[in-house]
């Protein structure tokens, strides 16, 4: 089950609120003023827009929507609990058989351990299975990396577009060294764009990509302790070896305690 992801909207307040700070120490809240600058944010932002939409296709970019919601979500994977689902379907199958787990499918939430068991209950070779389910999670790596390439460009761009906005406020405070007046909005415009680019980059898009990063890399482990799992059903391990065996992806801080059967497991 998703939920919403906390740490993301801290970090963002905090390191604005950081900026803030020392701005306002220094320059009071009228000094504020002088660091919103509009000839900066249309430097940037446009230029950022531009460069994604030269860099990707209009289909790759209407997926950035759903790529930013997803660093403001967190899936919650309780391994502990899915070890334990996958010692339930182990038991069952030794009882019952593997057909008997098909009917007990529709209380199994996630698609992918739903999408195993029933190529096992298929007669599949493990071999196979294994094959099918790592092709539909090297798939999902594909998808991943492809959104986040989005922002990891955007991360690339934003600086760049910075330091081009500041080349043009230094071109138009050279022109105008003979005017007093016009030095220090064009100074302004030369300094704020590089700024704009810099937090941008380096306070939303880059910790937003590494974040998708790790959530891939989570994922792509958590199915791969549902792999093991299927295999371990499919070819009728013992509820206890399984549990043991699939144990050992957790970390050590992570100790198992089966109550049902008085034994802690340690990875």
């Amino acid at each position: 089950m998703k939920k919403f992801d906390i740490t993301t909207p801290i970090g963002i307040i905090v390191g604005i609120s950081v900026l803030l700070l020392a701005v306002f120490s220094n320059a009071g809240a009228s000094g504020l003023i002088f660091f919103i600058q509009l000839a900066s944010v249309l430097i940037v932002g446009g230029g950022l827009i531009a460069g994604l939409i030269i860099n990707f296709s209009f289909t790759e970019l209407k997926i950035l929507p759903k790529v930013l919601r997803e660093s403001f979500r967190d899936q919650d994977h309780d391994l502990r609990i899915l070890i334990d689902t996958f010692v339930d379907l182990s038991g069952k199958a030794r009882r019952e058989g593997l057909l008997a787990l098909e009917a007990g499918l529709d209380e199994v939430e996630d698609p992918f351990i739903k999408k195993g068991i029933l190529l096992a209950v298929d007669g599949i070779e493990p071999d196979v299975i294994k094959d099918i389910m790592m092709a539909e999670v090297v798939a999902m790596e594909e998808r991943h990396r492809k959104g986040r390439a989005i922002l990891e460009k955007a991360a690339e761009y934003a600086p760049a577009w910075g330091m081009i906005g500041t080349l043009v406020g230094l071109i138009l405070m050279l022109q105008n060294l003979n005017d007093p007046a016009t030095l220090g909005p064009n100074m302004a415009v030369a300094l704020l764009t590089t700024l704009y680019g810099t937090v941008l980059a380096n306070l939303v898009f880059t910790p937003m990509a590494s974040k998708l990063a790790n959530k891939t890399d989570e994922e792509v482990f958590v199915k791969q302790i549902i792999i093991e799992g299927v295999i371990g059903v499919q070819s009728g391990q013992n509820p206890k070896v399984l549990q043991e065996k699939l144990s050992a992806f957790l970390s050590n801080n992570d100790k198992i305690i089966d109550e049902t059967m008085g034994e802690a497991y340690e990875a």
